[in-house]
């Protein structure tokens, strides 16, 4: 190995300890090269431009239930991230809950705090406990920053496409086509996929969390689950997935739950038995 490539591997090692931050409400450790002060620009910017190009709900019922569930969970995110000594990790952040028209099952939290809710979603989360289960997850996303640390591993797994070529730089062409195709299903089955769904999981747990301290059931959140798995569909083996099986979800969000509503106990909040 010549002294180029020695450096640039001391390199890759030293921004990996030095971008290693920690989950707040899990406890984590995560990879993230990228901070809000630099996400979150581009991320208000984006959300601009998103409403733009997309209509927000006219209908005046459902637009307000969706914000002021969202809002009881953005008031439970800054009690427990105040009772915690976290105040300064919302710094920046902009909340805003938005209700779109659109007939799409989804919804997202944006970096810095920005909610939208698609009218398509209403259709299977009839009540608001489970429509807080759904943003509580999409507000955890943002809490725990995994979008700016899903970049940072892109980062990490092209530099380590970079290290792997430079590695077998005097190997044949054909062992060396073959060492970066072991290196590319390597890294995203066994890096990317897993940590794709070591967030969905992070954010389930995260958001049932939330959801309990808003005073919203945590039991609920499992139904969004069982009514998802009786919609149909073909879902893929779950270690080619992004995210976990219905049925993993299922489990443990009921398994999680009981910790949620001992977390909730802690603000006054008793569900009964």
């Amino acid at each position: 190995m010549n002294k180029v490539n020695k450096i640039i591997i001391a390199l890759f090692f030293m921004t990996a300890v030095i971008a290693c931050t920690t989950v707040k409400m899990t406890g984590r450790k995560q990879f993230n090269m990228v901070p809000n002060s630099q996400i979150f620009p581009a991320s208000f910017a984006q959300y601009n431009g998103f409403l733009k190009e997309h209509k927000v709900s006219t209908d005046k019922t459902q637009s307000e239930r969706v914000k002021r569930i969202g809002n009881r969970l953005i008031k439970a995110v800054e009690k427990y991230y105040k009772k915690n000594g976290w105040e300064k990790d919302l710094q920046g952040y902009q909340w805003e809950v938005n209700l779109v028209d659109d007939p799409q099952m989804n919804a997202f939290c944006m970096p810095g705090g920005k909610i939208v809710y698609y009218t398509g979603l209403l259709k299977v989360t009839t009540t608001d406990g489970e429509i807080a289960a759904v943003m509580g997850h999409e507000i955890a996303h943002a809490l725990a920053n995994h979008g700016a640390e899903r970049m940072s591993m892109a980062y990490g797994q092209q530099l380590g496409a970079v290290l792997t070529m430079l590695a077998t730089s005097k190997s044949k062409p054909e062992d060396q086509q073959k060492w970066m195709a072991i290196y590319g299903y390597g890294s995203q089955l066994g890096v990317m996929l897993p940590y794709s769904r070591k967030h969905e999981s992070e954010a389930d747990k995260m958001g049932q969390i939330i959801m309990a301290i808003a005073g919203y059931n945590p039991d609920e959140a499992a139904n969004v689950w069982v009514k998802m798995s009786k919609m149909g569909g073909q879902q893929p083996p779950e270690f080619l997935s992004t995210h976990p099986s219905n049925q993993r979800r299922m489990e443990n969000l009921r398994k999680w739950a009981p910790e949620a509503k001992r977390i909730a106990k802690q603000f006054g909040v008793i569900f009964d038995k």
